[in-house]
């Protein structure tokens, strides 16, 4: 995800980028916060200059790591509504979701330098998800295949949750589970109490 009012990148120079970011994540949520940037960009395939020139400090690297995470997961919606239908696009969401749990978890104690510098990588974060699953529940409405009767927030505090007790990824298969029940009662048509 590219700064607004930034000119846009050439081509090999958003690869750069693209690949920096890519590193980074697994980097600082596999080998913690104290990873070298030039263990990255030498992983990245890119010299120092280009990863300080993209990202001038390491707080600036690990905010646009993550944020780049967030954009993945919710700019993922509009492709999947185009591919499945809307019942099947939210459950391949949950998913998806879960992972991006899963490397933000990785990513905390990177994540709490960040803030501890001044930084606020989650400012965009609650809006980008609720719009997302707003997304997923009106399609599925609309179509038929879904409650309408569900706030997008209660969703994602149901997500956070399956992602804080079966995140893990030793424990995916338990977490398919549990996202199926959950879309069991997301198709559910009937509202609770009549």
């Amino acid at each position: 995800m590219q700064p607004s009012g930034a000119r846009p990148l050439r081509a090999d120079a958003r690869r750069n980028r693209d690949r920096l970011l890519e590193v980074a994540v697994r980097a600082f949520s596999q080998d913690g916060p104290d990873v070298t940037l030039d263990a990255i960009a030498k992983e990245a395939g890119v010299g120092i200059g280009t990863l300080y020139r993209h990202f001038p400090t390491r707080e600036a690297l690990v905010e646009a790591a993550y944020r780049n995470e967030l954009a993945r997961l919710c700019d993922a919606v509009p492709g999947l509504l185009e591919t499945l239908p809307p019942d099947r696009a939210a459950r391949a969401w949950m998913d998806h979701f879960v992972d991006y749990m899963t490397t933000k978890r990785g990513m905390t104690n990177a994540l709490r330098a960040v803030i501890a510098s001044g930084g606020d990588p989650f400012s965009e974060s609650r809006q980008r998800l609720v719009a997302a699953m707003t997304a997923l529940l009106r399609a599925g409405a609309e179509a038929g295949v879904m409650r309408a009767d569900v706030l997008p927030g209660d969703v994602l505090a149901s997500l956070s949750g399956i992602s804080l007790v079966a995140g893990d990824p030793a424990q995916r298969e338990q977490a398919g589970r549990m996202l199926d029940l959950l879309m069991d009662a997301l198709r559910h048509n009937t509202p609770r109490g009549d």
